[in-house]
C-alpha cells in the first residue's frame, strides 16, 4: 500500500468554529482576569443616548457573591450563541428579510440583464467603477455611518464584478473596505467621531480639516489597493484567491448569460426602476429621517412584493422564492448573532471594565507620540470585544479623555486614536457582523479575507499611528 505524503498547511477554521473558539477563550479569561466595573450614567449626544462610565469610579467585583458567579463555564459557553442571536435579532431579521426579497428579485433575471448591459457599456473601462463606487461608500461611512446598509448590495455587486471580469473578493473590497475606510477616516460620522467628541467634551469638531485629509489619504490608498487587486485578477483569473468558490457563486448569482444583445422588457424596466427608487428612498430616509434597519428592511420587503406582482408570480411562487432567498442569506444572518455571543460572555464575566482600567494605567505618563500609538493599540484590543463604534466611544471616552488631560494630550487626539483603532480593527475582526455577512454571502472564508486584507492593513495602521501623533502635536 502506497502512502502519499501530504503537505500540511496552516489555515483558519470555519467561521462558525472560529467564533466559538473565541467564545471559549473569552470565557476562560473570565476565570483569570479580575472582574470589576465603573459606575455608569446616561449621556445623550446628537440625539443618540448611550450608557457611559464615570471616570475614577472603577472598583473590583468578587467573582462570586451578590452578582452571582461571574466565571463563565460550559453552560454559559453553550448558551452564548443562542443569547447572541437573540441579542442581535434586529440585524439577523434585517438580513433574512433582505435575503428573501432578493430571492424574489434575482429569480426574474432583470438585475442580471441590467448588469450585463452595464458591463458591456463599460467594456474595458469597468475598473473605473471601483474608484467611483468606493468614494461614494467611503463618504457614506465618513459622514452618516453607512455600514449595515451595504449588506443588500452584496447581491448586486458580486454579479456585477463577474460581468466586468473581476471576482467576488473585489465586491467585498469595494463595499466593505469602502464603507469601513470611511469609518477609519470619519469626519462627521454621528456614530463615531461626533458621539466620541460629545462624550469627551470636545466642541465644534476643531480638527475637521485634519480629519478630511485623513479621510482622503485612507480612501485613496484603499482605492489604489482594490484597483491593483482587481486588475491582477482580470489579467489572470486563476490567481484569484476565491477562484474555486466563485464557480459556485456564478451559478447562484448569474441566472442567464448569453452572447446575444440584452433586451429589456417592460417588466424589467419596472423592476429596475423600482430598485432605483428604493435605493433613493433609503438614502433619503437615512439622511433626513434617521432610518435604520427596520425601515430599510420594510422597503426591501415591499420591493420584493412589488416585483412578484409585476412579474405575475403566484402567491406560492413569491413565498417559495422568498424562502429560497432567506436560505442563501441564513449563513450570514446566523454568523452575526454568533459574533454577538462573544460580547455577552465578556459582559457577563465583567472583565471589559477591568481591561479598560488596566490600559488607562499603562497609558498614564507617556510622551505624546507613544501615548497616541499605545492608545491606538489599546482600541485595537477593545474593539475585538466591543465592535460597535458608538458602544466603544461610550465605554472608553469617559476614562481616556481625562487621562489625556493628565499627560497633556488634547482630547481630540484621544478621539482620533479611538476612531482609528475601532475602524481598523473591524477590518480584520471576526466579531464584526457586517464583514462576516458579506463573506458569507460571497462564500469567502475568513482566512481568505485575511490573506488579502493583510497586504494593506499594516500600511493603514502605520499611517493611522502617524496621523494620531500629528493630531496630538497640532493641538486644538
Amino acid at each position: 500500500m502506497n502512502i502519499k505524503n501530504k503537505k500540511w498547511k496552516l489555515s483558519l477554521p470555519h467561521s462558525y468554529t472560529l467564533i466559538f473558539l473565541i467564545i471559549i477563550t473569552v470565557a476562560a479569561l473570565t476565570w483569570i482576569v479580575p472582574s470589576g466595573q465603573f459606575e455608569r450614567h446616561e449621556v445623550t449626544v446628537n440625539g443618540v443616548t448611550k450608557t457611559a462610565i464615570v471616570s475614577g469610579t472603577y472598583h473590583s467585583v468578587p467573582k462570586t457573591g451578590e452578582n452571582g458567579d461571574l466565571r463563565q463555564g460550559m453552560p454559559q459557553i453553550l448558551s452564548a450563541p443562542i443569547e447572541g442571536i437573540i441579542n442581535a435579532a434586529d440585524v439577523v431579521s434585517f438580513v433574512l428579510i433582505v435575503g428573501g426579497s432578493f430571492g424574489i428579485i434575482l429569480q426574474t433575471g432583470a438585475i442580471d440583464r441590467a448588469l450585463t448591459a452595464l458591463a458591456r457599456r463599460l467594456k474595458n473601462k469597468g475598473i473605473l467603477l471601483i474608484p467611483i463606487a468606493m468614494v461614494i461608500f467611503s463618504l457614506g461611512g465618513s459622514t452618516f455611518g453607512m455600514s449595515e446598509e451595504i449588506i443588500p448590495l452584496y447581491a448586486i455587486f458580486i454579479p456585477l464584478m463577474f460581468a466586468l471580469g473581476f471576482d467576488s473578493m473585489t465586491a467585498i473590497l469595494i463595499l466593505f473596505l469602502g464603507t469601513q475606510i470611511g469609518y477609519v477616516g470619519s469626519t462627521v460620522n454621528p456614530f463615531s467621531v461626533l458621539i466620541a467628541q460629545g462624550i469627551a467634551g470636545v466642541e465644534g469638531n476643531p480638527q475637521l480639516w485634519l480629519r478630511f485629509i485623513e479621510w482622503l489619504v485612507f480612501t485613496m490608498i484603499s482605492i489604489a489597493f482594490t484597483m491593483w487587486y482587481a486588475h491582477r485578477v482580470k489579467r489572470n483569473p486563476e490567481k484569484s484567491i476565491v477562484f474555486q468558490s466563485d464557480i459556485i457563486n456564478r451559478e447562484q448569482f448569474v441566472k442567464e448569460s448569453t452572447g446575444e444583445d440584452v433586451v429589456f422588457t417592460v417588466r424589467d424596466k419596472l423592476i429596475i426602476g423600482g430598485f432605483i427608487v428604493t435605493l433613493g428612498a433609503i438614502v433619503w430616509g437615512i439622511l433626513v429621517k434617521g432610518w435604520y434597519m427596520t425601515e430599510i428592511g420594510a422597503l426591501f420587503f415591499a420591493l420584493g412584493l412589488f416585483v412578484g406582482i409585476v412579474t405575475k408570480m403566484s402567491q406560492k411562487e413569491i413565498a417559495e422564492n422568498f424562502v429560497k432567498g432567506c436560505g442563501e442569506f441564513i449563513y450570514a444572518a446566523v454568523i452575526i448573532g454568533l459574533a454577538r455571543g462573544i460580547l455577552i460572555i465578556a459582559e457577563q464575566g465583567m472583565i471589559i471594565d477591568t481591561v479598560l482600567n488596566a490600559l488607562a494605567s499603562v497609558l498614564e505618563g507617556l510622551p505624546s507620540y507613544l501615548f497616541t500609538t499605545i492608545m491606538l493599540l489599546a482600541h485595537n484590543i477593545i474593539t475585538f470585544l466591543v465592535p460597535s463604534s458608538s458602544g466603544e466611544a461610550a465605554l472608553t471616552m469617559p476614562v481616556l479623555a481625562p487621562l489625556g488631560d493628565l499627560v497633556g494630550i488634547n482630547r481630540e487626539a484621544v478621539v482620533t486614536a479611538y476612531q482609528f483603532g475601532n475602524g481598523l480593527t473591524n477590518l480584520i475582526s471576526p466579531t464584526g457582523g457586517v464583514l462576516l455577512a458579506g463573506l458569507a454571502i460571497a462564500r469567502i472564508s475568513f482566512g481568505q479575507w485575511l490573506k488579502v486584507i493583510f497586504k494593506l492593513f499594516p500600511i493603514l495602521w502605520l499611517i493611522a499611528a502617524i496621523f494620531a501623533a500629528i493630531s496630538a502635536a497640532v493641538g486644538i
